[in-house]
């Protein structure tokens, strides 16, 4: 029995005053009204309505019946214009996670500008190297970084842009040991190591202009798995390290590392959004997937520009800096 929509029936011919008008109301037959009625009192096992063959009065039990009608058929109807707005207007909480680099350096900036278009949507974003089940930690939308197509699952993916991996160091470090020319004489630094599953271990691969060369890792001082650690390292002067450029796209910036031979690069690696599902898709949701993608698309250009512009310079500036404060 479809009890929704018997109580509809119930309220038109209570509202209409009897089974014929009512049916006009409904679009159908007096009979199916009738056959409605005696659904619901069979269900409920009570006498809702007194029938004549003229008019229909409510009984005792029907009134009191009539007004948890009233009150159930405006709930769903709320319930069901919230939804639809929902699919119309971004507004509420978008839970979001991306993976730590990522999202300082990313997706924080992106919100800034999201919110300041869409100002009803609250953000609430996780970060963390951990690889969460949206459905069930209840995000709406993932960032993810691979060096490979994700693999098939439940979810949408789109890929937004592809970031690289660059030696660097801090200008301190280069200051005592020493500017490497060449791939060989990588051999002789301190080569410090991010051990996370995205990046190869104990060995870096290299393309530049002189093709691709793989460099085995020497002997290690120290390595970490988380990117934002690794640059701090770099920071302080302990060696000399491959990260993506957007773990280190302020400090390349401002000086506060250089890139060691510039001219090659390390691992792609591809950034992914992913989200639950295509169908009646959340406008909150909708708006952001559609924002980010022409927003990172941008974010990236830009940020190849300027580091291909500043970085090669600078390094060489500096490697001419250190050759004259070298002993003949």
């Amino acid at each position: 029995m479809d009890t929704f929509r018997n109580m509809k029936a119930f309220i038109s011919l209570v509202e209409a005053g009897g089974f014929t008008a009512a049916a006009r109301h409904l679009d159908t037959t007096a009979g199916y009204v009738s056959r409605c009625i005696s659904e619901l009192e069979a269900h409920l096992r009570t006498r809702l309505v007194n029938r004549t063959t003229r008019r229909i009065a409510l009984t005792e039990a029907g009134s009191r019946y009539l007004s948890r009608c009233y009150d159930i058929i405006a709930s769903v109807t709320n319930a069901e214009a919230e939804a639809l707005s929902a699919l119309a207007k971004p507004d509420g909480t978008l839970k979001m996670h991306s993976m730590s680099s990522i999202g300082q350096n990313y997706v924080v900036p992106a919100i800034a500008t999201y919110q300041d278009l869409f100002p009803d949507v609250t953000v609430d974003l996780t970060l963390s190297q951990n690889v969460p089940d949206l459905l069930e930690e209840g995000y709406d939308v993932a960032l993810r970084v691979s060096p490979a197509s994700l693999p098939d699952s439940i979810y949408i993916s789109h890929k937004v842009g592809t970031v690289h991996s660059v030696l660097c160091a801090a200008p301190a470090y280069i200051e005592r040991h020493g500017y490497p020319s060449t791939v060989e004489e990588l051999a002789s630094h301190t080569c410090l190591q991010v051990a996370m599953p995205i990046f190869p271990a104990d060995e870096w691969t290299l393309t530049g202009p002189g093709g691709t060369y793989s460099f085995a890792l020497p002997a290690k001082r120290f390595r970490v798995n988380v990117p934002d650690a690794m640059a701090v390292a770099l920071h302080d002067g302990m060696g000399i390290g491959a990260l993506p450029t957007l773990t280190v796209r302020s400090a390349l910036r401002s000086g506060a590392l250089v890139k060691v031979l510039p001219e090659y690069r390390l691992q792609e690696l591809n950034i992914y959004l992913l989200y639950a599902s295509r169908q009646y898709l959340d406008a909150k949701i909708k708006t952001w997937i559609e924002f980010f993608r022409t927003w990172i698309t941008a974010a990236l250009e830009e940020d190849d520009v300027a580091l291909e512009k500043s970085t090669p310079s600078d390094a060489a500036k500096l490697a001419g800096t250190i050759a004259t404060r070298l002993p003949v």
